[in-house]
């Protein structure tokens, strides 16, 4: 284990808010670009390494590896992560946005039926939710789907900004304020984007992004050279609620694909958990709290999954963070990078890029949290 807290910012989405592109959607849970690429020079990655992420958030990774030209799978189960990263890794024609953009914006307004959805109406004022639902009914009824979802994200985002809610954790929070007209905000929304998109230099690469379950990968054995990426924390698995307006407002056309994630660690298996982790941690299994091990089982399971894709001196690179419980800290770059031992894997080095206390009623400290980028081989 070693130090280099003066990567902590590198563990989170903030770099990523001044890029064009990765800043199309803020994910507060993501990781920046500048990580992908040290992590990439680190595994001597290069043109046409291929590279998986299978909880891919927002899409850093497979975003840094188009700028890289790296082919990369990269996954996840729930809409908002598919549908964002799929729209910023695609090929744009920018004067057929540019088109129809301005056709868009044209749309006259009209009165429009607004959904009887309780949290969709508090959420947005009466006159911009009617913009926006009469925005998204003319988005939906563009055929080329490039176009379509370029511009529903524009709209997405638009929205949110013109909204009553602010996100705080994993908590929605609501508070009525001025805002700015919503076709205002959503002219500059997609102008911006444009311009992004003719300023962003790409190399030749293959990028696919879609559902799956990191613990069930599409994918054959020994087909990748590296991993990048970084799976749902422990006890912090509910995040994905922040983005349930979204979900709600703008993406039921993918209703047809799992429209509710199954959540690294979120099940209850009745007892079957520890049997499965006991073997790589042993009387560890047996002493962690009850809530912490459905998720290292999930874990396990996405770690052997990692391996069985990896080829022979494949790398993994995990942004993971140290669970907090009232009673302890639950040590899990430690744990993961035992299972993922115990899976095959040879661990080089746990970097500890920040590390907070963990507080119990928010004054008593329990003990320090780290936050660490694992870095694991699969031996030749």
């Amino acid at each position: 284990m070693s130090e280099k807290l003066e990567w902590g910012k590198l563990a989170t989405f903030v770099p990523n808010k001044r890029l064009p592109v990765y800043n199309w959607f803020y994910y507060k849970e993501g990781f920046a670009r500048e990580l992908v690429f040290r992590v990439a020079e680190t595994f001597s990655l290069g043109e046409g390494s291929v590279v998986l992420d299978p909880f891919c958030g927002a899409g850093t990774t497979p975003l840094a590896c188009r700028e890289m030209g790296m082919n990369c799978f990269a996954f996840d189960v729930h809409p908002v992560s598919v549908f964002v990263s799929s729209v910023k890794t695609r090929d744009y024609d920018t004067g057929i946005l540019r088109e129809s953009a301005r056709e868009i914006l044209e749309t006259r307004f009209r009165r429009i039926s607004l959904p009887k959805d309780r949290l969709i109406r508090r959420t947005f004022k009466k006159e911009t939710l009617e913009d926006i639902i009469l925005f998204r009914e003319e988005i939906a009824g563009i055929e080329d789907e490039k176009v379509r979802e370029f511009l529903l994200l524009g709209l997405m985002n638009a929205a949110m900004k013109a909204s009553y809610v602010f996100k705080d954790g994993a908590v929605l929070r609501f508070r009525k304020r001025h805002v700015p007209p919503l076709r205002q905000m959503f002219r500059r929304q997609v102008h911006r984007m444009i311009r992004d998109l003719e300023g962003f230099k790409t190399r030749e690469c293959e990028t696919r992004v879609g559902f799956g379950d990191a613990r069930s990968l599409p994918l054959p054995d020994c087909s990748v050279d590296a991993v990048i990426t970084s799976p749902p924390y422990l006890n912090k698995i509910e995040y994905t609620r922040v983005y349930e307006i979204e979900q709600r407002l703008f993406l039921g056309f993918m209703k047809g694909i799992p429209p509710v994630r199954s959540y690294i660690g979120s099940l209850d298996r009745k007892g079957t958990g520890r049997k499965e982790i006991e073997d790589a941690l042993g009387r560890d299994a047996d002493s962690l709290p009850e809530g912490a091990v459905p998720y290292f089982a999930d874990m396990k399971r996405a770690i052997e999954e990692m391996h069985r894709v990896c080829r022979s001196g494949g790398r993994v690179a995990l942004v993971v963070g140290n669970g907090c419980f009232p009673d302890r800290v639950v040590e899990s770059d430690i744990l993961l990078s035992r299972i993922a031992e115990n899976a095959g894997f040879t661990v080089k080095n746990i970097i500890v890029l920040n590390k907070r206390w963990c507080t119990r009623h928010r004054v008593e400290k329990v003990g320090i949290a780290r936050e660490s980028l694992l870095l694991w081989k699969k031996e030749e």
